[in-house]
């Protein structure tokens, strides 16, 4: 048997590892702890629990040194993290979701970029209130974050409806599938009366994950070609759509995606996943399953940060693992069926489905729902779902579709759309439509430098040189974030930028348009300065010297300006 050459990495287990194991299958001592009305916080042992029901303990950055400074604990709040499969959610559970970040948040939600709401600036005592409403409205927080499967993203896909809702129902059966079984989340939040656990039990606890659950996060994804929007490659287990004559067949399984580095570390990098084979509708969940124990039997649980799937994928060989979950199978995978992708990014405005439905996709500049002086977005999104009778689609690109829009109702909408100030970001450069960011600071704790309060400053300045190019119109994958964690897909950007310190990015090129290929550091801790100064001559020679249909990325490759990431494993070479 292959397994039986097979070894996990040697090493003592990191202290998350400790804290799963005596964590009575996450629950740990966060049932008192949320009781303690003496702090705002909570340990960091709860706190890496907290991470498996939905939420993480941060604080705002912008008032921790006045804060310390008058002797006060930092501001605590928690981010919380809602699991919504494919990005879907009704009318009704957006307006609950906007009502508790008015009632319990910042008054604002977080659109991500794993198609999933977030609500930032909720206080310790408010959190089990939020969980609830958030529980009531069929929509919950469980594994939204933590060592386990996270949520299952799939393309919102206008162009091909009927496909989108089958595809949408996998990834449901996939998010549902792949749930923790403890009972702990029902306990700490919604009352459920505690069963004891025995070791004798512990195997029908949790048959998949066991107690110690994943060494690390895990991701997973569904593309439909040729949309790329989800970034299957970056995901630890991708599932590409195979369509013949209109009709889902299967799909192309991909493994060993992710993109999470640490500055300095060459023994760290983002890597893509690969395609192993192909397999029908009803076995994606099996494959699913065994992929996810392959993990958990050889995943790193010593060092963290080569904890991911894809560091184990390259450690053991590609064919290794694939011989390894056919054998878990017990059934071999079929040879890949060709697909096609041909870009990464959303498709904006108003598009028409099937069946006589229509969809609605808005710009949301980094995600942000809320009210600004220009476009009363969050306002104007309330309205919207008191009369919408489809559904809301978060993208993975952070925008947000108002889906399934009946022909009598299109028209209000669409009033609604012009009296709010909504926008299909039409009268924005292609550039800007383009864009991704992560949350950064204040709340970040891991952010290094800014992200999404900046990239839109730094937006306005690059566009005056992409509109002296007339380039206005031209897309360019651009993405940022203030760490190297990479929650806005930076190695999957055509320009990319990754905090390094307050004001200090490094800059990377050479993305594939439709997420086929990663980035490479072009130049190191610069700030915005050289940015504009590096941008202003690769963005005139591209208008220049470009091919009929030649993207940036390719172009700065051909060129010569950055040599081409072949994989991962070379990414810092």
């Amino acid at each position: 048997m292959v397994n039986k050459i097979l070894k996990a990495p040697e090493g003592p287990p990191s202290d998350v590892e400790r804290i799963k194991d005596e964590s009575d299958y996450l629950r740990g001592t966060l049932g008192e702890t949320m009781l303690d009305r003496i702090s705002s916080g909570i340990s960091e042992d709860d706190n890496r629990l907290m991470k498996f029901h939905g939420s993480y303990l941060q604080d705002d950055r912008d008032l921790r040194n006045e804060r310390q400074k008058q002797k006060l604990e930092p501001a605590y709040q928690f981010m919380l993290r809602v699991r919504t499969p494919g990005g879907v959610s009704t009318p009704e559970q957006w307006l609950v979701m906007d009502e508790l970040a008015q009632k319990y948040g910042n008054g604002t939600l977080k659109l991500t970029t794993r198609q999933a709401f977030q609500m930032h600036g909720i206080l310790k005592w408010n959190m089990k209130k939020t969980i609830q409403a958030i529980h009531a409205s069929l929509l919950d927080t469980i594994a939204a974050c933590g060592d386990v499967n996270r949520n299952v993203m799939c393309n919102p896909n206008p162009y091909q409806s009927e496909i989108h809702s089958e595809v949408f129902e996998w990834s449901k059966k996939l998010s549902d599938y792949l749930l923790p079984r403890t009972r702990a989340y029902h306990e700490l939040w919604l009352d459920e009366e505690k069963v004891i656990s025995t070791p004798e039990v512990d195997e029908e606890i949790e048959p998949m994950y066991g107690r110690l659950y994943l060494p690390r996060k895990f991701k997973i994804g569904i593309a439909v070609p040729a949309s790329n929007d989800i970034d299957v490659f970056s995901q630890d287990l991708g599932f590409i759509a195979v369509v013949e004559d209109n009709k889902l067949v299967g799909f192309n399984v991909a493994i060993g995606g992710g993109m999470g580095m640490t500055h300095g570390d060459k023994a760290t990098y983002p890597q893509l996943a690969k395609v192993i084979g192909f397999c029908t509708p009803d076995q994606i969940l099996d494959v699913a399953e065994k992929v996810i124990t392959i993990q958990r039997d050889y995943g790193n649980r010593s060092v963290r940060k080569n904890a991911r799937f894809k560091y184990t994928v390259d450690r053991l060989g590609l064919d290794t693992v694939k011989e390894e979950l056919e054998s878990r199978l017990g059934w071999s995978l079929e040879e890949a069926k060709p697909y096609h992708f041909d870009h990464n990014g959303d498709r904006y405005g108003w598009v028409k489905g099937v069946q006589g439905k229509w969809h609605f996709t808005l710009f949301v500049q980094g995600g942000r729902i809320a009210d600004f002086e220009d476009c009363k977005l969050m306002t104007g999104l309330r309205e919207i779902a008191k009369i919408h009778t489809g559904d809301f689609r978060l993208t993975a690109n952070q925008n947000l579709m108002i889906a399934n829009v009946s022909s009598q109702k299109k028209k209000k909408i669409n009033e609604l759309i012009e009296q709010y100030g909504l926008t299909d970001g039409k009268h924005y450069s292609a550039l800007r439509r383009s864009s991704l960011a992560c949350v950064a600071l204040p709340t970040c704790g891991l952010a290094m430098a800014e992200a999404e309060r900046y990239l839109p400053n730094l937006l306005g300045k690059i566009e005056e040189i992409v509109d002296e190019n007339g380039l206005r119109d031209e897309e360019i994958t651009i993405r940022m974030t203030g760490c190297p964690n990479g929650c806005a897909r930076p190695a999957l950007g055509e320009i990319a930028f990754i905090g390094k310190a307050p004001g200090k990015y490094n800059m990377y090129l050479g993305a594939a348009f439709d997420g086929s290929r990663l980035s490479k550091m072009y130049r190191e801790n610069i700030g915005e300065e050289e940015i504009l100064s590096e941008l202003r001559v690769l963005i005139g020679r591209y208008a220049k010297e470009r091919q009929d249909g030649e993207h940036f990325g390719d172009f700065v490759i051909r060129i010569g300006v950055i040599k081409a990431v072949t994989d991962g494993t070379n990414f810092h070479d």
